[in-house]
């Protein structure tokens, strides 16, 4: 049985005899011939169809060599006896309009081709390609590289930011899209990227806000780059986000963004503001010893875990009772946050086990730390929020699972917010 880098083997052989810019001379032969005629090389849709054509051709060459076990010109292994048979043609559909491919045959009619499976009739496949690798966090000499290994061809660093920068009138009209007129509750959280800016490379802030209508599914509402936040800021996101037709939020929770109070006053006045109380566990208790943690946290836990808001109150006090002496900092940053904390309090179950994180838009940050996790820093904003984009499109185009209790919790909400929720 041939192993994996056979066919391999034979799209890195027929690379070879590139010119300066890394283009096979072979596939410039072909277009140059193709697409010498008035109108032929100064449209870059034909050059892309004639490339498209010929990697697949040469990813069909390459997998045929590795299912026969040999390469064009070489001698059959013992006991082989399938062999070539000639090509048929087919016509693919593609992101460049329709184009013509050699489908490489066998005797015994078992080679199906992967790239392009049998009775296949549309190709979204080379910009889809790219754009997948893209937003998977790999830079373009990493995709130029892995075209080169498995499909024989070299592409420019142009063709792959022509590629990338294709989805940036697609970001613009998400962006700007129109939304929900109320959302239960929205999300905001922020992920580090580090970026490039006139002072030189900053650690800047990619706000990401996840919106909750009444349907239960969980949208990205959008993303904005910032070096600071403040209220200014929240107030101008906020109001974007009115703008696009968002009429009521009925919970809004954060990390504790600095700020954030004023601009949910100013914006939406009826929203209850409440902030994770995972994060305020973590900055409270930051100055806390690891072998002291997990008695601390225990402790803390009687104050989100109390039945309402009195019984929080009394769990505070007995934890400061308990642990000034060693840590007064912790139960002194609870007290100053008291009003942002306790919200959810005032709720039941349901409405609590929704709202007392930002877990729901923390998860989603993961993955998309890991697109630009990658590089050392990213060149620009833009850069930043296209590679961003591409990984939320990847994420099923910031649309996440709707929650199992939802039906329960959207009762509870129905009970606590009468009259806001639409009929």
């Amino acid at each position: 049985m041939p192993n994996d880098e056979s066919g391999m083997k034979a799209g890195r052989k027929r690379s070879n005899g590139a010119d300066g810019d890394g283009v096979p001379q072979e596939l410039l032969d072909q277009l140059l011939e193709q697409y010498q005629g008035p109108g032929g090389m100064s449209d870059p849709q034909a050059l892309l169809k004639g490339l498209t054509a010929a990697v697949l051709n040469r990813a069909m060459e390459a997998e045929l060599d590795h299912h026969l076990g040999y390469e064009r010109g070489e001698t059959p292994p013992t006991g082989q006896s399938n062999r070539r048979n000639g090509k048929s043609p087919k016509r693919l559909r593609t992101d460049q309009g329709e184009v013509k491919v050699e489908v490489p045959r066998g005797r015994d009619g078992s080679f199906e081709p992967k790239i392009v499976p049998r009775h296949q009739r549309q190709f979204g496949g080379f910009d889809d390609k790219i754009l997948s690798m893209y937003a998977r966090g790999m830079t373009v000499r990493d995709i130029r590289a892995h075209l080169e290994e498995m499909y024989g061809v070299d592409v420019s660093p142009d063709l792959v930011s022509r590629v990338t920068d294709s989805v940036m009138d697609e970001l613009r009209a998400w962006q700007t899209r129109p939304l929900e007129p109320v959302y239960c509750i929205v999300y905001l959280d922020a992920l580090m990227a580090k970026i490039r800016t006139k002072a030189g490379v900053q650690n800047c802030a990619v706000y990401m806000a996840v919106g909750v209508p009444p349907e239960g599914t969980r949208e990205v509402l959008g993303m904005w780059v910032q070096d600071a936040e403040g209220a200014k800021f929240w107030c101008a996101i906020l109001e974007e986000l009115r703008q696009r037709g968002v009429q009521d939020i009925l919970v809004l929770c954060t990390d504790g963004l600095a700020g954030m109070g004023e601009a949910i006053e100013a914006i939406f006045p009826r929203a209850v503001f409440q902030t994770c109380i995972v994060h305020v566990i973590r900055s409270s208790t930051r100055f806390v010893p690891w072998k002291d943690r997990k008695a601390v946290c225990a402790d803390l836990r009687t104050i989100y875990t109390a039945q309402d808001i009195d019984a929080a109150e009394e769990a505070l006090a007995e934890f400061k009772a308990k642990w000034d002496g060693q840590f007064p900092t912790v139960a002194r940053s609870w007290r100053n946050r008291w009003a942002e904390i306790t919200p959810f309090l005032g709720y039941p179950a349901e409405i609590r086990k929704a709202i007392h994180t930002t877990n729901a838009i923390e998860a989603l940050n993961r993955n998309l730390r890991k697109a630009v996790k990658t590089r050392g820093h990213l060149p620009s904003e833009q850069a930043a929020l296209k590679r961003l984009s591409l990984a939320l499109r990847h994420e099923r185009k910031g649309q996440v699972r709707r929650s199992r209790d939802w039906n329960q919790a959207l009762n509870q909400f129905a009970i606590y917010f009468e009259g806001r929720l639409p009929q």
